[in-house]
């Protein structure tokens, strides 16, 4: 698979500096990158923007790269809205696997936790990885339905 043609970034202030980063490494590639914040290494709260990241991968129907410091708090947030799959990816094979098992359609990474270099290696999987398909399917859609 080649990269799609546009990404969305979203972070709060403890993935700035490592956002910017990879908005110049998307752009490298030809990507056309959606950033909806942070602009600024200010501390902010994160919710609310990834929500709004979250909201625009729907919108364009494309991927979105979320930062944090653990990247946790950020996958939690996106996953709060309905249609997305935001998985934390920390290694080369749960990156792979989000994408192949999951159909994640959001990649959420611990800033604090991943070297540049390591990081453009997992984004670069993870915009290339398809979904397989297959028994993964249901297990996809059962995910969208509602537990209480």
């Amino acid at each position: 698979m080649t990269h799609p043609s546009r990404v969305v970034l979203a972070t709060d202030h403890a993935g700035f500096s490592l956002k910017e980063a990879v908005k110049k490494h998307l752009a490298e590639k030809g990507i056309d990158v959606i950033d909806v914040g942070t602009f600024s290494d200010e501390q902010v709260d994160y919710p609310e923007i990834m929500r709004k990241g979250a909201a625009v991968v729907l919108e364009y129907e494309c991927p979105g790269i979320f930062f944090g410091k653990s990247g946790n708090g950020e996958a939690m947030a996106a996953n709060k809205v309905r249609g997305i799959r935001a998985a934390v990816c920390y290694n080369e094979e749960i990156t792979k696997l989000a994408r192949e098992h999951n159909d994640a359609n959001v990649m959420s990474i611990g800033a604090g936790f991943l070297k540049e270099a390591d990081a453009f290696r997992l984004i670069d999987i993870f915009l290339t990885t398809e979904f397989v398909g297959g028994r993964h399917v249901a297990r996809i859609a059962d995910l969208e339905i509602p537990l209480l």
